[in-house]
């Protein structure tokens, strides 16, 4: 049995949309080729996306972004805001290090997390300074009374009109206090385990110097794993000696 082909004609299609008229000022669609696009075609792409970029536009928008990063300062990780000094926050911490000297990558991580907190608790109380101040500038005068009660009233007033963001203002500073003492405690029982770590093992190099010296022998602490500075050493050396004048002194006065 023959069947008769019927050919069929494909539909041409129209290049043209009568529902969605092209967007005004729409920039050029440009191919996208991971593999063979030149680095300035990124950067003709990079700029022409930047035209489409989000952002608060209007004032509203603005303030609305200017909170969210207020808030992150307070919860996150944003440490130093932009209306504060870099310069006196990187003298806040040299004076954390300064104070405890940290050791070692964790250490130095607590101290700069003491840091941090610290700096943020100061944030805290100067926010909570503000908001009083803002509140009572606010606050409309009592007729003829004195100015001792117009300040007393103003304050009454303003912790009212801003008790709300006081005590969100107070709840992290609670938080903080906490966050930083947890912290200074972990902080000083590290320290006291590699102290007395330091000093266990510096006692056993001095023994052991000790008895290759009266050998007449040259000793190289390397050898047993010693790691320790020769400051390190020669304090240990001076620490030792003068805890044995100490000793020798205490026998002499009670002999």
């Amino acid at each position: 049995m023959n069947h008769t082909v019927i050919p069929t004609k494909t539909p041409s299609v129209s290049t043209t949309s009568h529902s969605h008229p092209p967007a005004p000022n729409a920039p050029d669609v440009i191919p996208f080729n991971r593999k063979h696009m030149s680095y300035p075609s990124r950067i003709k792409i990079n700029r022409a996306n930047s035209q489409h970029s989000t952002g608060p536009k209007t004032q509203a928008g603005k303030s609305r972004s200017s909170l969210n990063a207020l808030r992150h300062g307070l919860t996150g990780q944003i440490v130093v805001m932009p209306t504060e000094d870099l310069a006196a926050y990187q003298l806040h911490l040299q004076s954390f290090t300064d104070e405890y000297h940290p050791h070692g990558a964790t250490e130095s991580h607590l101290v700069q997390a003491l840091a941090d907190t610290s700096w943020r608790l100061n944030r805290v109380a100067a926010l909570e300074t503000n908001l009083l101040t803002l509140g009572v500038t606010h606050i409309a005068p009592i007729p003829d009374a004195p100015q001792q009660i117009q300040d007393a009233m103003s304050i009454v007033a303003s912790l009212e009109s801003q008790s709300k963001a006081l005590a969100n203002l107070s709840m992290h500073s609670q938080r903080l206090s906490r966050q930083f003492e947890r912290t200074v405690a972990q902080l000083r029982d590290l320290q006291e385990t590699r102290r007395a770590k330091e000093k266990h093992d510096l006692d056993n190099l001095l023994d052991i110097t000790e008895m290759y010296e009266s050998k007449g022998e040259a000793y190289d602490p390397s050898e047993d794993g010693f790691v320790f500075s020769e400051q390190q050493i020669d304090e240990a050396i001076q620490r030792r000696n003068q805890e044995r004048r100490i000793d020798q002194a205490w026998h002499h006065h009670n002999a």
